[in-house]
This record gives structure tokens, sequence and C-alpha cells, in this order.
């Protein structure tokens, strides 16, 4: 009897861990509770979430195949790959997010000055300054800041509520954003807003004529309070190596500040309007609005030749008489090189009609 009652006892223990190991998914699958919010005041509430602190998990899964070039890896991993996230934020310029792959672990420090990088593994902290142009970093796939820079230039009629649910154990309330610009490779943006705080919690980008995101970026687990300054603060730990990075606005801005002959841009490029980016060097072009935007930059040589062959090589690629063009899902990205004159990278979330518009215009643009 007493082997019969410590079996029975070990049934009940496994039953108990069997439901607790459960409940993350049972708390998920639970309904939401909707409201009549409508989307325009939904899109309000999630732009002023920006002062909500929290800390939490996330992870981002990511379906773009961007080619790898020497000035590209690190965007291409972030892009194309499922990587796990651990969050602190205290604001939009002081937060840290580590990014945790098979490969290791990488710290991404921000404060009101710059950034600092730390590479776990390798025992390197790289420190940049504040950039008007950049290219994309972990913090840019966090829900809450993803979600409110995608809806951040939403107009009221490419808005529509998509109903609710669980996300992260909090209820969800769903938006939809479906750009009305022709020019643009977004099918839609579905982002789940927390219902008490309007924060960010999930986000989904799904390409025109795909039938799945091509980049999900999504909270597993949040804790909504201020994390403590000193989780985010960094200073390098002794025997680290410290490098400044002299080129913090990236990949454009490194073509931007090369000796490249001054090109005078056009006012308008694929039926999208040139914005103005305070700080942004002026042979840089930014185009569009919303989440239909379109980039341009003078390239030298050395670096087209490198994106020249990573473009051939990549699957789907068409070269003809107006460069060598890609798209991996909603991003497009294209080599002009026209005759007689340098290159231009263009790159944006634009059709590849509008990529291949926007080189026949660049390459009839006076210098």
């Amino acid at each position: 009897m007493s082997g019969h009652g410590r079996a029975r006892r070990w049934s009940v223990v496994v039953a108990l861990v069997a439901v607790l190991c459960a409940l993350p998914a049972v708390v998920a699958a639970l309904p939401a509770d909707d409201t009549d919010v409508p989307a325009a005041d939904l899109r309000d509430a999630v732009l002023a979430s920006a002062g909500v602190g929290f800390s939490g998990y996330a992870v981002s899964a990511g379906g773009l195949s961007l080619p790898v070039t020497d000035q590209l890896p690190a965007v291409a991993d972030l892009l194309s790959d499922r990587i796990q996230l651990r969050v602190w934020w205290r604001g939009a310029d002081e937060h840290r997010v580590d990014v945790v792959t098979a490969a290791g672990e990488t710290g991404v420090h921000v404060d009101p000055a710059g950034t600092w990088t730390w590479e776990f593994e390798s025992a390197t902290a790289e420190r940049s300054g504040p950039a008007p142009l950049r290219l994309p970093g972990p913090p840019d796939l966090v829900p809450a800041s993803l979600g409110r820079r995608l809806l951040s230039e939403a107009a009221d009629g490419e808005l529509s509520r998509i109903g609710a649910r669980r996300v992260a154990g909090r209820d969800a309330l769903g938006l939809r954003l479906v750009p009305d610009a022709a020019a643009s490779s977004v099918a839609r943006v579905d982002v789940w807003a927390d219902a008490a705080t309007g924060l960010p919690l999930a986000v989904e980008i799904v390409a025109e004529g795909g039938s799945t995101p091509a980049l999900d970026t999504r909270f597993l687990d949040l804790d909504l309070a201020v994390p403590p300054a000193g989780v985010v603060a960094f200073t390098p730990p002794p025997g680290a190596r410290v490098r400044e990075v002299r080129d913090p606005g990236g990949l454009l801005r490194e073509a931007a500040d090369r000796d490249l002959a001054p090109v005078r841009l056009p006012v308008e490029l694929a039926g999208l309007a040139r914005r103005d980016v305070a700080g942004a060097p002026a042979a840089v072009g930014l185009y569009g609005s919303g989440v239909t935007l379109l980039a341009v930059a003078p390239v030298p040589g050395r670096f087209a030749a490198d994106l020249r062959s990573a473009l051939a090589a990549a699957p789907g690629a068409v070269t003809d008489a107006l460069g060598t063009r890609i798209t991996a899902g909603p991003l497009g990205l294209m080599l002009v090189e026209p005759r007689g004159s340098g290159a231009y990278v263009v790159t944006g979330t634009v059709t590849p009609d509008a990529l291949a518009e926007a080189a026949a215009a660049l390459t009839q643009a006076p210098s």
C-alpha cells in the first residue's frame, strides 16, 4: 500500500507540474476583452505610450533574405533570423536591449549621449553618438518602438480595428494599417496594443502578395514598471576592448560623406515627395511617409562593386539597363549605375516597379 500511495503522490506532482507548464499557453489562449475604441483613437493611444516604462522578453522573426556584404552583415542577420530580445526601457533615449542568439549575446545600451554596444563573447564595447540616419538595430525591433514608428504618420483613412487578442498575458487591441500610397510594397501592418496603456505588444508586417508576416515581433513576457537606471546604464568592464564607431550614421551616411561628385536629387521619386531630415547629409534623399519610404544615396566605386556582386547572386535578382535590384519581403534594394556618373543605392518599402521608376529618374537627374 505504501508503494501504491507513493505512486499516487507522484502522479499528483506530475499532474501539477504539467498544469504549471501549460499555464502560459492557457493564458495566451484565453479570450481577450475587446472595446469599441475607434481606430484613430487607438492610434493616438499608441503614440501617447512613449512615456511608458517597462521590461520584458520578446521574440522577433524576420523573413527578409538580404544579401550579405561587408556593410550589411548585422542588418541581414537582424531581419532574416529569429532572435530573442531582453528589454529594459526607461524611455526613447534611455534603454537597453540584449540580443540572444545561438552564436552569443550582444547588449545595446542607449543613453542621451549615444549608444554602447557590448559584444559579450569578444569583450568588445563600441561607442557611437546620435545620428539622423542609421541602419536598423535591435531597439528598432522591440514591439513598442516599432509599433509607434509604423503608426506615427498613419492617416485616419488607412486604419481599421481588427478585434483583440491576448499578448504576454494582457488584453491587446488590434489595429490594422493599410497604406494608401500606390508605390507601397506593404500590404498591411497589424499592431496589437495594450488595452490599458496603449503600449504596442505585437507587430506583424505583411508584404504585397504575401500570406505570412515578413516581420513578426511580439512580447512573451512584460512587466509594466520602470526598470532601475543601473540596469540600463553601461560602463566598459576592466580589460574590455573599447573603440569609437567613426560612422554612427550607418551605410547611407558613410556613402554620402565620401568624396563623391555632388548630385541634384529630384523633389519627387516614384510619386513620393522628398522629405526633410534634420542633420542628414545633403547628398542623401528620403522620400515618402508612413510605412512607404524610399532612400537614395550616392556610393563609392568600391562599395558599388561589392553590392553589385551580392545583389546579382541573390535569388530573384533582376539586372537590366537601369541596374540590379532585389526584393526581400516588402523591402526593395537596388544599385543604380548611370553611365558617366557615380552609382546610387536605392532602398525602401516600395514595389519593384517603383524602384525601377526611381532608377529611371535618377539616370536622368542633372549632376
